[in-house]
């Protein structure tokens, strides 16, 4: 049942009125703090009240306005956008957190602007997620690309100018491929909706094109995906400040893409049409050479948040791998990464930026001892890493079972294979870190000092959740609910 509710309008503009809030109490930096605090609280809170009626098999609707052709902006909040938008929410109240003590430890300038770009990114992601068409989603999908510029380029040297002109050339290029995908699947459909069984058939197009079309999509939201060779923007943004390399890893600009990618797997082309076409097991080939290449890039690097950033172009492929083996194990692994890589990558992210803020370095070569001198917030990289090379009882464990699963289950051994090396590679380039930190002693005295509160306790709590998701998977049953639901609904 569809249900017309203002609540995803209200999930979207929160973020809006903290913006003007940010910027009238700019001088006092308390309160425009505290206004980007309660601005992420009850951002969740709205789109954790969604739950029970999402839940119940309704979907809530709102239109803002429409054009004439059945063109509209319009939000629609499924199963599926539902995961996106909760996770995301709940990790930017983890985020703004962590922001403040970041920020002001480090004395950065231009903090106003900081806090108003982040909230723009914030309210274009749940836009995103909650998006009903096509069309809506490119807007909010766009915004999203200018939004985080500035953040890219917050410290302002030619080195981040340079980033953010590398980010714009390859986030804009692909939305024009993107547009010239959705103006096409317009032409042959008249219509943009997202629909559980996909707007396109086996009689919108000859199959030549319909193929070509899948490619488009593909290319278009493989950009912001990272997939490879579309990836090199990404290591390039790492100059940005943590919380925004964060933000895009954990929460935004990557997980707008994946998510895009997982839209059009599922409701533009949907399993009947990918299944009958043959070009899923294409898709999902394609990404395992990001999945094995992006793997060895990672340990080539000695910058800590450019390895952790081949990291994440390697673990996105494996949420792009599941989805486009079109079967519900493939599915669930799927959906169930999203959540989970969200939870690990932003905690290495955060301690990657409590070790700066404490000791200055950034390079791995350099952090011979740094486990004694920050004992907990490298026991918490130590959680997230286990979760990201797949160890149980971390979270990682699970969504990668049900991949590796999904693969056996589509007769592709293959598969199943790259997921099983991709993770004796992820010991590879991870475990030599924890080993630096704890058995390799530095070269001059420490002491125990750890990062702020305001930075310690968000690491503390995602690295702890990402561990109880592992250990108890039930614990957020919601989660699980709503990831049998979806996949329930288009497998």
């Amino acid at each position: 049942m569809d249900i017309n509710s203002i609540k995803p309008l209200m999930a979207v503009s929160v973020s809006i009125i903290a913006i003007m809030l940010i910027f009238l109490f700019r001088k006092n930096r308390n309160l425009r703090e505290f206004w980007t605090i309660l601005a992420s609280i009850t951002k969740f809170v709205i789109i954790a009240s969604m739950v029970p009626t999402v839940l119940d098999g309704n979907t809530l609707s709102f239109t803002l306005f429409s054009i004439p052709y059945q063109i509209s902006v319009a939000f629609k909040v499924d199963v599926f956008g539902l995961l996106f938008g909760l996770i995301a929410s709940f990790l930017w109240i983890m985020t703004s957190l962590y922001s403040i003590g970041y920020m002001r430890s480090l004395n950065e300038h231009a903090q106003t602007r900081y806090f108003v770009c982040f909230a723009i990114a914030l309210s274009s992601t749940i836009g995103i997620a909650f998006s009903a068409n096509l069309f809506t989603l490119f807007i909010f999908y766009e915004i999203l690309t200018l939004s985080t510029y500035p953040l890219v380029i917050h410290k302002e040297t030619h080195k981040a100018k340079g980033a953010g002109r590398k980010y714009l050339v390859y986030t804009i290029g692909g939305s024009v491929i993107l547009l010239f995908g959705i103006v096409v699947t317009y032409s042959l459909t008249g219509n943009l909706d997202f629909v559980s069984s996909g707007i396109l058939n086996e009689n919108s197009a000859p199959s030549f094109i319909l193929k070509l079309l899948f490619a488009i999509f593909i290319a278009g939201f493989g950009v912001k995906s990272a997939f490879m060779p579309l990836h090199s923007w990404l290591p390039s943004a790492m100059v940005a400040p943590t919380p925004v390399s964060a933000l895009l890893h954990a929460v935004a600009v990557v997980k707008a893409g994946i998510f895009g990618v997982l839209r059009v797997i599922y409701f533009i082309f949907g399993v009947d049409l990918l299944s009958s076409l043959g070009i899923g097991i294409y898709l999902a080939y394609f990404v395992s050479f990001t999945i094995i290449v992006a793997s060895l890039f990672a340990i080539l690097q000695d910058n800590l948040k450019k390895r952790l950033a081949y990291s994440t172009i390697s673990q996105l492929s494996y949420i792009a791998l599941g989805a486009a083996l079109l079967n519900h194990a493939g599915l669930i692994g799927s959906a169930l990464h999203i959540v989970y890589h969200a939870f690990m990558k932003i905690t290495l992210f955060f301690c990657a930026g409590a070790i700066f803020v404490v000791t200055k370095k950034e390079n791995i070569s350099e952090l011979n001892g740094v486990g004694r001198r920050m004992p907990i917030t490298m026991l918490m990289f130590f959680i997230a890493i286990l979760g990201m090379c797949g160890f149980p009882p971390s979270c990682g464990f699970i969504s990668k079972w049900f991949l590796i699963m999904g693969s056996v289950n589509a007769g592709q051994l293959p598969l199943a294979f790259v997921l099983l090396g991709s993770a004796l590679l992820n010991v590879a380039y991870f475990f030599p870190i924890i080993f630096r930190a704890f058995f390799k002693k530095p070269k001059e005295k420490t002491k125990f000092e750890e990062a702020p509160l305001s930075m310690l306790i968000p690491l503390i709590l995602t690295a702890i959740i990402s561990l109880i998701l592992g250990i108890w998977p039930d614990t957020l049953h919601p989660i699980f609910q709503i990831v049998e639901t979806m996949a329930g609904g288009v497998i």
